[in-house]
């Protein structure tokens, strides 16, 4: 039986276990998938165990996406735009890394939520590594232009610069975030905050009125439960979405990278909306 896990810090309230164990149910693959905890400083020394002892894959959460880009030995596209890795997989004795968040996202958008990414006028609230980890595949839909808005405009600048030296001609503006005076037909938070409710954008109301706001984090007390939803409801967003679809859609292109198959999607994002997530 193959072994996988999700290594982070913390990891103890991660549902990959439950995701992969429903892909792997669904689609008869006999695997074992646990959650691996690793001190802050720790997460060489815990993958290079897990991988010593038989494992054949990780998936990787926070704090560890880019250390673990310099971990592994070689990169797939998507990592290496991003200069971060959420999947490993153990090919031929060498580690490849893999960043599937950002096309787990388009997946969610489009497939699961309707959105029309082409043409549309994207405002991106964070310049880290998980506005780093969606950038690039949202771009490759041809949006109409992306802003990035950071309350730090510096990041938010070099984000931005270095999106338009990868992609020549592609529409990359940068703000700071209270200075966004326009309006957007999707608007995405890939800021870590706010679960709490504390941690709403310094963003101007008017700036998401009309437009689907989608929230990169998911919040255990239901759908679209976090601060960032709450608040753009609040000012007249069209829809709000959290990430739970997000997280679902990655996992499965994880999944098929481990296991050559894709799993279905739809079930298991109803399972687990279903148990109030």
């Amino acid at each position: 039986m193959d072994r996988y896990a999700v290594i982070g810090h913390p990891v103890a309230h991660s549902l990959s276990p439950d995701i992969h164990a429903a892909f792997a149910a669904a689609t008869s693959q006999s695997i074992r998938y646990e959650k691996l905890p690793a001190p802050r400083d720790g997460f060489s020394l815990v993958a290079e165990r897990f991988f010593a002892e038989g494992g054949a894959g990780l998936n990787v959460t926070v704090p560890f996406k880019e250390e673990a880009a310099r971990w592994v030995n070689a990169l797939d596209p998507a990592a290496r735009e991003a200069g971060a890795v959420n999947t490993i997989a153990r090919r031929a004795g060498r580690f490849q890394g893999y960043n599937t968040d950002g096309a787990g996202l388009v997946r969610d958008l489009v497939d699961n939520c309707g959105e029309t990414i082409r043409g549309a006028r994207i405002l991106l609230i964070g310049a880290g590594g998980a506005a780093r980890g969606v950038a690039g595949p949202l771009l490759d839909q041809r949006p109409r232009h992306l802003v990035i808005a950071n309350r730090t405009e510096p990041r938010a600048i070099a984000l931005a610069e270095g999106l338009r030296q990868l992609r020549r001609g592609a529409l990359v503006e940068a703000a700071a975030l209270s200075a966004v005076a326009q309006r957007f037909d999707l608007v995405i938070s890939a800021t870590s905050a706010g679960l709490d409710g504390a941690g709403v954008p310094e963003l101007p109301p008017e700036s998401v009125v009309g437009a689907c706001c989608y929230d990169l984090v998911y919040a255990a007390s239901g759908a679209s439960d976090t601060a960032f939803c709450r608040w753009a409801e609040a000012c007249g967003a069209r829809r709000v979405v959290d990430g739970l679809g997000m997280l679902v859609e990655q996992a499965a292109l994880a999944f098929e990278l481990w296991r050559g198959v894709f799993p279905a999607t739809g079930p298991v994002l109803e399972l687990l909306r279903a148990r109030g997530v």
